[in-house]
């Protein structure tokens, strides 16, 4: 997340929380009509297996953040509020995130190109302070969080069924 979404994503973090919910994070993406704020949305960890978040719990979050982004306006000019549960590809934005789904593919694009290359695909294999180590065609690539500007989850749709 860059310097403003981390801004809004502590400005809202306690409203979700007060939901019972937990703000996993922020997409703030700039557009020629206004920006897209996305904001992603999970019950609470230690509630994950008793359910997922609902459309209603999107619709909830949805007004209460819109009355604090209201109030404090703190993006400049026209924009979107969305609010989305992190669904099956479910994006990563930090590194306990990452510790979570240790074992499980991911897609990342980097900031930076490292070793040639903005994006890649692997197996996240271990989470060192806050660095990601990936396991990218059978090469270990260590990834400070940093230099990620996207991560998300592949599906096992096998698994699934």
């Amino acid at each position: 997340m860059n310097d403003k979404a981390n801004e809004i994503f502590e400005l809202l973090t306690p409203i979700v929380q007060s939901m019972g919910l937990e703000l996993l994070g922020i997409e703030l993406l700039p557009g020629a009509d206004g920006a897209l704020l996305r904001l992603y949305i999970d019950v609470l960890k230690e509630n994950r297996e008793n359910g997922a978040v609902t459309i209603e719990d999107c619709e909830k979050v949805s007004h209460e953040v819109s009355a604090q982004l209201d109030v404090t306006d703190p993006i400049q000019g026209h924009y979107t509020l969305e609010v989305s549960s992190p669904g099956v590809d479910r994006p990563l934005f930090t590194v306990e995130q990452f510790a979570d789904y240790c074992g499980s593919s991911v897609k990342v694009t980097l900031r930076v190109p490292q070793n040639g290359r903005r994006r890649l695909q692997g197996e996240i294999l271990k989470v060192e302070d806050q660095t990601i180590v990936l396991s990218v065609n059978d090469e270990e690539i260590a990834v400070a969080l940093t230099n990620i500007d996207k991560a998300r989850l592949i599906p096992d749709w096998a698994a699934m069924g």
